[in-house]
């Protein structure tokens, strides 16, 4: 009894730590820079009102009509600013541009996002309301997801994150609802839930059933024993204590996953000895969003940047990466965002290699033939090459994209030019 009361008097000061610095973290949002626009629905599944905040890509413009992949993390009120940076310094050429979605778990957490429902804990009376993740899963799948796609620029293909509780909701979705997310990056999860009553469920799950398409990113951090610094990430699995059971079941899920490896999915893990539960969020989405997108990042960035690669060579990597994007995404995807191309045929033009620039602004205008840019840059190649008549061609259909007076001056200049 002496052991279990301090486990429980630890993990309490694990919780009570977090939660002040969750309170600071409120206290002090007034005089830090915005994340997020506050949205939120009211749920007929949960009877309440639930927060979500938004984060759309920088470069979103509505009149584009583009629509991005989304990523859900939970405890949004607390994560989405951390998922921001993150975003902001990988996406593009590491991951995709993605409309980030926090969903608030500031309420009923442990009801929301515990996957079976116990009424003691490590052999202490234990009261609070939870196991309701079935519910809350409902909740996502049923409110929250066509909420978000009748409202925000987002495609179907959706990426779930979650600490602690709810690392352990992530794993739950993944075993229980894979057709709701394609990526699922668990932190720290608590799998010792319930006497790891998930862990066992995973086992057969995962023999059994098939999840080609589908990648896990899981994180545990370097608290492997409260109390005793000898307890390693090489001989935990040896101990038999509640101390480590947290620690074991993350290691031991991880076992089970790599065990069943041909039901096809994608599984990549990771152990931060220098962090602890609370502060391995941080490195966990950045190296888990790196992992779940590893397929996403920009290949034989070498033979573009060389002058000599071959204009065949270069346009069959970029046919390449789109094939890839869409048996990956499921729909059609541009290989690279318009800047890129534009500035590959601007550089191409500047070295005298015009067939290619010709190439880069094809390109540009077919993956993107709402952009005016596109047809405009088109323009420029032929006004260089003294072909006036295209070049008008062109800008016309730049001023019917956009309308702007800009292009109607242009116009009128390359005619005094042609004449």
């Amino acid at each position: 009894m002496q052991n279990r009361l301090t486990l429980l008097l630890t993990i309490g000061l694990i919780i009570l730590i977090q939660q002040f610095g969750k309170a600071q973290a409120n206290q002090n949002q007034q005089f830090l820079q915005k994340t997020g626009v506050v949205d939120s629905l009211y749920s007929q599944t949960l009877e309440e009102s639930r927060k979500i905040y938004i984060q759309l890509p920088a470069g979103y413009k509505p009149e584009e009509n583009q629509k991005y992949p989304v990523a859900f993390i939970l405890d949004g009120e607390i994560f989405l600013p951390t998922l921001v940076d993150v975003h902001n310094y990988y996406s593009g050429g590491f991951m995709p541009e993605m409309v980030l979605v926090g969903i608030s778990n500031e309420k009923n957490r442990l009801r929301d996002l515990t996957s079976s429902t116990i009424n003691t804990y490590y052999g202490m009376p234990f009261n609070q309301e939870n196991g309701k993740a079935e519910n809350f899963s409902k909740f996502i799948e049923n409110e929250l997801i066509p909420f978000i796609e009748n409202k925000y620029p987002v495609t179907n293909y959706r990426t779930l994150i979650g600490h602690s509780y709810g690392g352990l909701f992530t794993i739950y979705a993944l075993l229980k609802h894979p057709q709701l997310f394609a990526n699922y990056l668990a932190i720290d999860p608590s799998l010792d839930w319930d006497n790891q009553k998930l862990l066992k469920e995973a086992d057969e799950v995962l023999a059994t059933q098939k999840f080609e398409n589908k990648s896990l990113f899981v994180s545990l951090s370097g608290q492997l024993h409260m109390q005793d610094s000898k307890i390693t990430i090489d001989n935990v699995m040896q101990d038999t204590t509640e101390f480590t059971m947290f620690a074991r079941s993350n290691i031991a899920f991880s076992n089970v996953v790599r065990q069943n490896a041909k039901n096809g999915l994608s599984f990549d893990w990771k152990f931060y000895p220098r962090d602890l539960h609370g502060t391995i969020p941080f490195p966990s989405i950045m190296d888990g969003l790196i992992s779940l997108f590893d397929w996403y990042q920009w290949e034989n960035t070498d033979q573009f940047n060389s002058p000599d690669t071959p204009k065949e060579e270069l346009l069959s990597i970029i046919k390449f990466r789109e094939k890839k994007l869409k048996d990956h995404f499921g729909y059609p995807q541009p290989p690279y965002p318009e800047e890129i191309l534009n500035m590959s045929g601007y550089m191409s033009m500047d070295m005298e290699q015009l067939e290619k620039a010709k190439m880069y602004f094809e390109l540009a205008m077919e993956y993107y033939p709402e952009s005016a840019n596109a047809f405009d840059s088109m323009a420029d190649y032929y006004e260089r090459k003294g072909d006036f008549t295209n070049a008008i061609k062109y800008v016309n259909k730049a001023l019917e994209l956009s309308g702007s007076d800009y292009y109607k001056q242009r116009i009128e200049g390359l005619i005094e030019k042609n004449n």
